[in-house]
């Protein structure tokens, strides 16, 4: 097939692939806009050696994962829902905050999802001051030159995770597109063998006798 014949497919077809990337762009962006409001607040806590050791610093780094999962708990959870009244139970707050150490930046990052943003950075703010506060406990046990401070490093950072009606609707239509392709794609291969016109004669290796002229009216 040449491009002259693929030409012909779209315009004969053309418009199964249109309509179905309309319908998978709009259905995808009107189940989008019925979902629920989530919001995800960030918040980093810098770990930082007193002084700069590269021992210390060693130090520091393989407590992260401690400190993760000192902060990933129910206890951390029920300290959080005290400090800011929260009407949840531990373990429905735990479902909604992820907790990740980063290594080569020495931080604790705080991921908390929840369907209002305030509520989601206050949330988040506060289970970082939670390890502010378990280092501030421990440097007072600590020599000074020894001791490793927790800081937040700046306010949550807030953004939306749902619902985003652009970019499911860019990825419906785009679906909606192949699967329009793949239907026009299996009618031309079951419909290979119809005659239609005499180039399909001629690609056949069929002899034209005759053809009939087309009469307007």
């Amino acid at each position: 097939m040449n491009l002259i014949d693929y030409g012909r497919i779209l315009l004969r077809r053309g418009w199964i692939i249109v309509l179905l990337a309309a319908l998978g762009a709009g259905s995808a962006y009107f189940f989008s806009t019925q979902q629920t409001t989530i919001w995800r607040a960030t918040q980093r806590v810098l770990v930082q050696p007193i002084r700069a050791d590269l021992s210390l610093t060693q130090s520091a780094k393989s407590l992260l994962a401690q400190y993760a999962a000192y902060l990933n708990s129910e206890f951390m959870a029920q300290r959080v829902i005290e400090r800011l009244n929260l009407d949840l139970l531990p373990g429905q707050l735990m479902g909604a905050v992820e907790i990740a150490p980063i290594d080569l930046s020495l931080q604790i990052q705080i991921d908390v999802e929840m369907p209002q943003a305030e509520v989601a950075a206050s949330v988040a703010r506060e289970w970082g001051l939670l390890l502010v506060d378990f280092r501030n406990i421990e440097n007072q046990a600590a020599q000074r030159q020894d001791r490793i401070n927790a800081t937040l490093q700046d306010n949550p950072a807030i953004s939306l995770v749902q619902p985003r009606p652009t970019i499911f609707a860019a990825a419906g239509g785009v679906l909606g597109a192949l699967l329009g392709a793949i239907i026009v794609l299996v009618l031309e291969y079951l419909e290979s063998n119809v005659i239609h016109r005499r180039e399909d004669l001629e690609r056949a290796d069929l002899a034209v006798l005759g053809a009939i002229p087309h009469v307007d009216g």
